[in-house]
């Protein structure tokens, strides 16, 4: 594996740079550049399959190397590093791009070079890459990005009916696609998911799309029934709250 790494910080290139060597015997190459400018122009000289880049730099956001490349161009994994939590953490989340905050931890660089190691999908990342440019033009999320078995499943956020625990992971059902088995427990998916007020948690196994509502049933414990016909609980300490939430609708 050939990895890049673009921070204008010497001595956060050189950190990653050693965690890498210590805990990544596999990779056969590091290379470095301390502005996007020269990162773009490595990344085409050295086709790397990693590229970790900093999102804050002098004079350029590192998100702006998306501008440089097409879609079809993007045959490499990005792993953003930040020091600063904002909106374009978020839109990694919802693309399920990977990150990691400064300072750098051994063990996360670690698991996440191997991550991508095991599970790069070249045919995958420019569509990824393509949700996230346009998430942060638009400053909007239309999409989120599914990590399922074969790569990553875009699906839109009116088309989600529901999210339900199983254990670590989360089942989807969708209007499109069906019902998705997720590895990502439902806590994960509360966070990203406070961007839209369409989502609510009436209880701690379940989410639900508010549009897809059809029923709130007052007895055996108080529930509520989806367009699908499913049948979800509202626990007694989320009653009020929601009996407020839906006397708005």
């Amino acid at each position: 594996m050939n990895i890049l790494i673009i921070d204008d910080e010497p001595k956060a290139r050189i950190l990653l740079r050693n965690i890498i060597d210590s805990g990544c015997d596999f990779v056969e190459s590091i290379t470095e550049a301390s502005n996007l400018k020269s990162g773009v122009a490595l990344i085409r000289e050295t086709s790397p399959q990693l590229v970790f880049l900093d999102i804050e730099m002098p004079n350029q956001q590192g998100t702006e190397l998306l501008n440089y490349f097409e879609a079809d161009e993007i045959d490499f994994e990005i792993v953003f590093t930040t020091a600063y939590s904002d909106y374009a953490l978020r839109a990694f989340e919802m693309n399920a791009i990977d990150y990691i905050l400064k300072p750098l931890r051994s063990k996360k660089i670690i698991d996440v070079i191997n991550k991508v190691k095991n599970n790069y999908d070249k045919e995958n990342v420019g569509s990824k890459f393509q949700e996230l440019k346009k998430s942060l033009k638009t400053n909007r999320f239309e999409k989120m990005g599914l990590p399922v078995k074969d790569g990553i499943l875009f699906v839109s956020l009116a088309e989600i009916i529901h999210i339900e625990a199983d254990g670590m992971y989360s089942k989807f059902h969708t209007v499109e696609e069906g019902s998705l088995l997720v590895s990502k427990p439902l806590k994960y998916f509360e966070h990203i998911l406070e961007i839209s007020s369409d989502f609510y948690r009436p209880h701690r196994s379940h989410i639900f799309n508010l549009n897809f509502l059809k029923r709130y049933i007052k007895k055996d414990g108080n529930y509520v029934v989806l367009n699908n016909e499913h049948i979800i609980p509202v626990a007694k300490d989320k009653r009020e709250a929601f009996l407020a939430l839906i006397s708005l609708q």
